[in-house]
């Protein structure tokens, strides 16, 4: 299988939308590895002259390029997958995921987060990173442990949408902003438009389930992604409606609503609609098994659409 690589160029990204009716900035057959360089951060949140820090050169290009802007998120794509189609399923194997410069940066800013009537005016924190050590080093003086990954990871959403934001993650992915899809992890995502035409971006090197202040530790990551297409959504998972993932340890279900408890339920009946289909337990079984075995975590409170996800442990059922 062929390995293909897409750099960060004005013409390789889009700035905060995403849409079916983008053109393929590369297509790839099925199985093929597709390495993606993605930067982060508006030149708002940039750090200042002086700092010690260095704009990567690409996103200064991006910066500089006057490509359209609306918000969100910078996503390097969209990657086809020759002859993907509705009602295909894609898989996306998370290969490695590398560090793309020596900071990042975490704020929030008024009318936004999951407090702004506490929190109603701009704060932000540029944080360095110890790329060979894996750690970065907080203004007041506390060391975390990096564990990167994509925020944004999703394919063209239904064509009807026409253009929208990537800021709310939806059916086709996006803007998932889950921690647990880190390096050696796989997401599922159903096909919505011809070729799937797969973005990611929005890098984190750290977050906290909830990413309660808008940011994580909003960082430039490179991925390098296995694309494998289907058909059908595959003998595993049959007409797959909604994104879906699996770690070394767990398989993970996603809700996504403006309302919590309505999240909390989608994600609920996408994990008894997946017992249901890869055993033979009735639906009261596997409810009764969720509440049993099942964990649920609160995945991000801040895009609109906010996120839970559930946990279910390899080897206890399957």
């Amino acid at each position: 299988m062929a390995t293909h690589r897409l750099s960060p160029t004005p013409d390789n990204v889009r700035w905060g939308t995403f849409d079916a009716a983008y053109p393929p900035r590369l297509t790839v057959n099925s199985g093929d590895t597709v390495v993606l360089e993605c930067v982060s951060g508006a030149p708002e949140v940039m750090p200042p002259i002086g700092s010690g820090f260095t704009i990567p050169p690409a996103l200064a290009a991006i910066h500089a390029s006057g490509i359209p802007r609306a918000g969100g998120h910078i996503v390097t794509g969209p990657v086809a997958v020759a002859g993907a189609e509705p009602g295909d399923m894609l898989e996306v194997k998370i290969d490695r995921i590398e560090l793309g410069n020596d900071w990042g940066y975490c704020g929030f800013r008024p009318l936004a987060g999951t407090l702004p009537e506490d929190f109603p005016e701009r704060f932000l924190s540029h944080i360095p990173v110890d790329r060979a050590r894996g750690t970065c080093k907080l203004p007041w003086g506390a060391e975390l442990k990096l564990a990167p990954f994509f925020g944004v990871m999703g394919v063209a959403p239904p064509p009807g949408y026409g253009t929208i934001s990537t800021i709310q993650p939806r059916e086709h992915g996006g803007n998932l902003d889950n921690k647990e899809l880190t390096e050696g992890s796989t997401l599922f995502l159903p096909v919505w438009a011809p070729g799937a035409l797969f973005s990611a971006g929005d890098g984190h090197g750290v977050q906290g389930d909830g990413e309660v202040c808008i940011n994580a530790l909003e960082i430039c990551l490179t991925g390098t992604f296995t694309l494998t297409l289907h058909k059908g959504g595959g003998a595993r998972a049959p007409l797959l409606s909604y994104p879906r993932a699996e770690t070394p340890t767990h398989y993970i279900t996603m809700g996504m609503h403006e309302d919590l408890d309505q999240a909390m339920k989608q994600a609920l009946r996408q994990m008894i609609g997946f017992i249901t289909s890869r055993t033979n337990l009735s639906r009261e079984q596997a409810y009764q098994f969720c509440s049993l075995a099942v964990d649920f975590h609160v995945t991000q409170t801040v895009n609109g659409e906010k996120g839970i996800h559930g946990l279910l442990k390899k080897g206890l059922i399957f």
